[in-house]
Order: C-alpha cells, then structure tokens, then sequence
C-alpha cells in the first residue's frame, strides 16, 4: 500500500478505538506496525496472565511485560522477550547459591518484576501496578490484564504437572502433552476497564498468539466471551497457523491436545461464536469456502512478520477493514 493510503486512513480512522487480546510473541509484533499508523491513546491491550509465575521470590508477568518492553522499544527483539541489550549477573551468581536459573531475567529486567512484587505486598492489584508502571514509563496505550486474579496455565505431561513455563521454557516442549488446565479461572471475574473495552471498542483485533495458552485463557475468563459476542465493534482475527504448522510456540502441539486440527480452519472454529473475519495466510485460500461456511469473512494475505515493513503492511491491512465498518 503506498504512503498516501496510509496517510489517509489515519486521517479517516485517528478516532477509532481498538482493543486487542494479546498473549506470546504474535500479538505484539502486530502492535508494533499498529502504534505507526493509530492514535495510541486509542489502542487497549488486554493481555493474558495465566503465563505469570513466581521465580527467584519475585511476580514476573511474561505477556504483559513483553508489551510493555515493546511499546517502550526496550524488547529483545531477537529472542522475543525481555530487555535487549541486558545482563545476566544476578543470575550468574544465584547459581553459585544452589539456583539453577533456567528462567532466564536480565538485570534490568528484575527492576520491573522487584517493583511489582514490593506492590503486590503492599495490596495493589495487578492492574494498578500496571497502570503505575505505564505512567513512569510514559506508556500511552492502555495495558490491562485479562483478571487482577491468580490464574494459571498447567501443562499435564508424561514428566508430571507442569507450569506453562516449566513446559515451554525449561522443557521446551520436549514432553507429551495430556492435557491442559487453567488453575484458578473459575473464580476469575475481569475488571470493568476489561469488559468496557470490548464493549465500547469499534474493533476488537484478537492477535497472532497461541488460541489455547495465550488466547484461550482470556476467552475463559468470565464474562469476556459474552462481551466479545454482545459488543458492537468488529471483531477480527489473525490466525497463528500457515498450513498446518503454528507461525511460533507450541501452539500446534497444544492444539491437538483439545482434539483440533491444526489449521486456519480450526482456528476459525474456537473464535466462531462471535468472530466477524478471519485473515489467513496468502497460501491458505482454498480453505475460504470451509470458513465461510462458519458464518465468518475471509481476507488473505502476507500474515509473516519478520519486518517492520510487514509489521506496519499488515496493520494497514487491518486498518482497511476496520475502515470499511466503521469510517
């Protein structure tokens, strides 16, 4: 698309309101080409928490925090988590204490999770430590998590009951995987800001991310889905599958789990009760047919974000048919 294009729909569309689902690595690339092209204060992130654990004494929040570090342009853009540039000392000498630190937190990473934990004592809820932390880092979308509730992603497997990061950071995924359970999701209720950005958004963009373990834990909290069904703006997808292999993560292995294919099409299948349209990869259009017969629009195009060109041509993508509804 050329410049001019992209000049006009941010002239049409500088007051749309977007909201994304975010969770692993997909979702905030997408945001990267989005903050170029859209008023910031326009853009929610709610961002999934059933990946946050404990480590070292200290609360970390993987998806939250990679937002965060993207937005500010601190992320590791190489291994798609924490601060690029960072060291490793402390845990280099937690290792001569009897530690093995296979969960991997830079010293300037740590400043974050210390700060969170301290608060947490203090009675904080999760949302407001973040948005304490938005504020001091001068971060103009609004970060919410999916619930100020402990949730979280357990991994059964032929080593035991793992935590999500256990599963995919220290075993790789090297495990068979049974089953998966989100501990503590019953009693999850969202936050108001949570369910009014859903409800007042003309677009609700649900990102590139793992539908069982990033996605699907936000889906699980109560009331989203039924905001997600009610709401007014349009909903749209990126799928996390080419073909019939995830763009990144475990997803694949995760999906077969739940009995589903591995595909776009299965992809349109969890979203379908209140999915509008689905984008796919260029390559996976003969699966049109098979979507649309779920009640959902299809668009193709190039879903692989390895620049920030692509990045910014697929949110322009994005754009247009958000534009379509609603400028």
């Amino acid at each position: 698309m050329s410049a001019d294009y992209c000049f006009v729909v941010i002239r049409r569309c500088a007051l749309i309101r977007i909201t994304l689902l975010s969770g692993g690595t997909g979702t905030p690339k997408l945001l990267q080409g989005l903050v170029r092209l859209v008023s910031e204060e326009n853009l929610t992130i709610i961002c999934n928490t059933a990946d946050d654990y404990y480590f070292y004494g200290l609360y970390v929040c993987p998806d939250i925090d990679s937002v965060l570090y993207c937005l500010k342009s601190f992320l590791d853009e190489e291994k798609w988590w924490g601060i690029k540039g960072d060291t490793f000392n402390c845990l280099d000498m937690l290792k001569l204490y009897g530690y093995d630190p296979w969960f991997q937190l830079g010293d300037r990473d740590l400043a974050l999770h210390i700060h969170r934990t301290r608060l947490l004592k203090e009675g904080l809820s999760l949302s407001e430590i973040i948005n304490d932390a938005c504020m001091r880092l001068n971060i103009k979308p609004h970060i919410i998590p999916m619930t100020d509730q402990k949730v979280t992603t357990m991994v059964f497997t032929d080593k035991g009951k793992l935590n999500f990061q256990e599963f995919w950071v220290r075993e790789h995924a090297n495990v068979k995987v049974f089953s998966v359970e989100f501990e503590g999701i019953k009693r999850a209720e969202p936050t108001q800001d949570v369910i009014d950005s859903i409800m007042e958004s003309d677009a609700i963009i649900i990102g590139p991310s793992n539908p069982v373990t990033s996605i699907g834990p936000i889906l699980e909290v109560k009331g989203i889905k039924t905001a997600l069904e009610r709401t007014q703006g349009i909903k749209i997808a990126i799928s996390p599958i080419i073909g019939e292999k995830p763009l990144s993560g475990p997803a694949g292995q995760l999906m077969e789990t739940q009995n589903l294919s591995v595909s776009p099409y299965a992809i349109a299948k969890i979203y379908s009760n209140f999915l509008d349209v689905l984008i796919i990869h260029s390559t996976d259009t003969g699966l049109v047919p098979q979507i649309e017969e779920l009640g959902i629009s299809v668009f193709s195009t190039n879903i692989i974000m390895k620049s920030l060109d692509d990045k910014i041509t697929l949110a322009q993508e994005i754009l247009r048919l958000i534009e379509e509804k609603t400028c």
